[in-house]
């Protein structure tokens, strides 16, 4: 108790501001790596520092403590570089006038969204257009959009539609979609690392895999040469899809479960719609 109270008696305002600046910057870094792929890696990277700084102090090793000493900027280094994409957009937004977003996205109605991306592959499918579209959820997509062109539309039926019209400039690629708004088109996106049992899928197949391997978005295909729909998840594809299954499954995995049975509209839009 007694060195609780020392310990209270050095503190000052001049400690209170110190304090609340360390905190302030540690949550301006967690909040522009929030949701990106850099969270793991910065988090390895925290804990093994964390783990060998208490390694050195316990055991009382005077040569790992130098080496760890020494390494201590070459680890900062380390972490701006890890860093540099979320650094270099988090600037640029700054320098633009914007603002880092402090609070929770703003809820989005995903039952309409979902109606509509399901009856663009339903009629893309009859006609054989082939199409890609990923719908970002907790990892942001920022590298994938970088790639293709910038887009800031509601998700329609009849834009996707056109969006993959065969022989239109944006058609090869795939529509990312960021809560409930189509963010970019024709965007590259990472071909699948593993080998799929279907050794016949195309390019378009490998990439909706590829992007779920390496974040929770969900990717949703449709066959340019079978019209089959397919959809990927967690680096894993579920083929030969039929409208209600796959409005079944985005519902399941994009709509709250609180909020599922406030859309009972929805699927009766849905089911008269579809008779």
């Amino acid at each position: 108790m007694e060195t609780v109270l020392w310990v209270l008696s050095k503190i000052d305002l001049t400690a209170i501001l110190d304090i609340l600046l360390v905190a302030g910057l540690i949550y301006g870094v967690l909040l522009m790596v929030r949701g990106t792929q850099a969270v793991q890696l910065l988090r390895g990277v925290i804990l093994l520092a964390l783990v060998m700084a208490l390694l050195g102090s316990i055991l009382d090793l005077t040569a790992f403590k130098w080496i760890l000493d020494r390494a201590s900027q070459a680890l900062l280094v380390v972490i701006v570089i890890v860093l540099q994409p979320e650094l270099r957009r988090s600037l640029d937004r700054l320098g633009r006038g914007g603002r880092l977003s402090l609070w929770g996205a703003p809820k989005v109605e995903m039952g309409d969204v979902i109606r509509q991306i399901v009856l663009a592959c339903s009629a893309m499918s009859k006609r054989r257009h082939g199409a890609l579209i990923v719908i970002e959820r907790n990892t942001f997509l920022a590298g994938q959009i970088e790639t293709g062109v910038k887009m800031d539309a509601e998700v329609i039926d009849e834009l996707l539609q056109t969006i993959f019209f065969p022989n239109t400039a944006l058609h090869d690629g795939a529509v990312i979609v960021r809560r409930g708004r189509i963010v970019a088109a024709a965007c590259v996106l990472p071909l699948a690392e593993t080998i799929t049992e279907e050794g016949h899928m195309g390019t378009r197949h490998r990439a909706a895999i590829g992007v779920t391997e390496q974040t929770d978005a969900i990717s949703v295909v449709v066959s340019e040469e079978t019209g089959i729909i397919s959809m990927a998840q967690n680096g894993n594809i579920v083929r030969r899809m039929d409208e209600r299954r796959l409005a079944a499954m985005l519902t399941e995995m994009l709509v709250p479960a609180e909020t599922e049975q406030s859309n009972w509209r929805f699927w009766r839009r849905w089911r008269r719609d579809s008779e």
